[in-house]
């Protein structure tokens, strides 16, 4: 479940956005359509997002995000590098001004050396700008770890915005 606040604070960055004529797309994997899910159950939010792609497998990252493969194999799904290609590859595929993308392992397994349960890469790309990213490594069972990104990737959001 999405931390209260969670609404409220979306309800704000895309009433912002809107005031800025700013459109906004997801990539996610980790999270399955919760970033997309809270920025959706805001009335009006069409006016901002154009829509996401969940892309759970590397088949899909690369399909559709344009994710290499080469990245793929080299740094693993859960990594800068594929949370980067992704946000990239959804700003250029929606055509929206900024997109932003999560890739990590929300538990209960899936973890292990170097990548532990709760491990999440996520990344803002904006049109002109320099993508950003963020490594959190977040507590608590898979819904606390998917809400967290959901927050933590709305503030990526944020930050292109503003930056």
């Amino acid at each position: 479940m999405l931390n209260p606040n969670t609404l409220t604070e979306t309800a704000a960055l895309l009433a912002q956005m809107q005031e800025r004529d700013l459109t906004l797309a997801t990539a996610e994997s980790c999270t399955g359509g919760l970033i997309g899910g809270a920025l959706t159950a805001i009335a009006g939010s069409s006016a901002t997002v154009l829509g996401g792609f969940i892309t759970y497998s590397n088949g899909m990252k690369q399909k559709v995000l344009g994710v290499p493969a080469a990245m793929l194999k080299e740094f693993g799904a859960v990594s800068e590098p594929v949370a980067r290609a992704m946000a990239e590859g959804a700003l250029r595929e929606s055509g929206a001004d900024i997109a932003v993308a999560c890739t990590g392992i929300a538990g209960p397994g899936g973890g292990g050396p170097g990548k532990p349960v709760g491990l999440v890469h996520m990344a803002a790309a904006r049109k002109g700008r320099a993508t950003i990213h963020l490594r959190q490594v977040f507590p608590g069972d898979r819904e606390a770890v998917r809400a967290a990104t959901v927050d933590a990737a709305l503030g990526l959001v944020r930050q292109q915005m503003e930056g």
